[in-house]
């Protein structure tokens, strides 16, 4: 099995400072521009890259022993005969002793890391996009407790009807374009 592995860090439980406004004919949504911060979570993720399900875990902290909790998390939900392979970015959590010696004990884990700037590898990078512009973005949370439920929810509705994210692109086609923006950026005269 195939894991994107990540963390969505410092998720904060704003709440506006008035009512938002909904939608009407002719008028768009309308929300005041302040807000009251109410604490903050981290979210870890690992999207399985075939079925598009989603393992998810809450923490107050984002730290080696959170991500050693998340990857106890996934040891326990995935089946015991498969192997798991992890492809995530090389984040200081994910490479110290504490995480090495549970990989270790844990033989049928095999981490792939991103290079350095390479985000877009990693699929749970895209899934976190839709929960910020589709939940998050929006939302107004009186308390970490009610963001967590909202994140919560949002896990269990999309595991409901999960969805694999494709590549549309073959691998040439995606190298080929970075290229070209890199000469154009490089030939820009600044």
């Amino acid at each position: 099995m195939v894991l994107c592995v990540d963390e969505k860090s410092q998720i904060q439980a704003l709440d506006r400072t008035a009512p938002i406004l909904p939608m009407l004919p002719g008028t768009p949504q309308r929300a005041t521009h302040d807000y009251t911060r109410h604490g903050t979570s981290s979210l870890y993720a690992a999207l399985d890259i075939t079925t598009g399900k989603v393992i998810g875990q809450l923490h107050a902290r984002h730290r080696a022993i959170e991500f050693k909790k998340f990857l106890t998390t996934i040891d326990k939900e995935v089946p015991d005969d498969l192997a798991v392979h992890l492809v995530m970015d090389n984040v200081s959590t994910h490479k110290t002793p504490v995480i090495q010696r549970w990989l270790v004990a844990h033989p049928r884990f095999v981490v792939h890391f991103t290079p350095t700037s390479s985000s877009w590898l990693n699929l749970v990078e895209r899934w976190f996009s839709e929960l910020t512009t589709k939940k998050l973005q929006r939302g107004a949370h009186t308390s970490v407790r009610a963001l967590n439920n909202d994140i919560r929810g949002w896990i269990k509705t999309w595991n409901e009807n999960p969805r694999p994210y494709v590549w549309t692109k073959t691998a040439d086609q995606i190298l080929d374009s970075i290229a070209r923006y890199c000469t154009r950026i490089n030939d820009s005269g600044h």
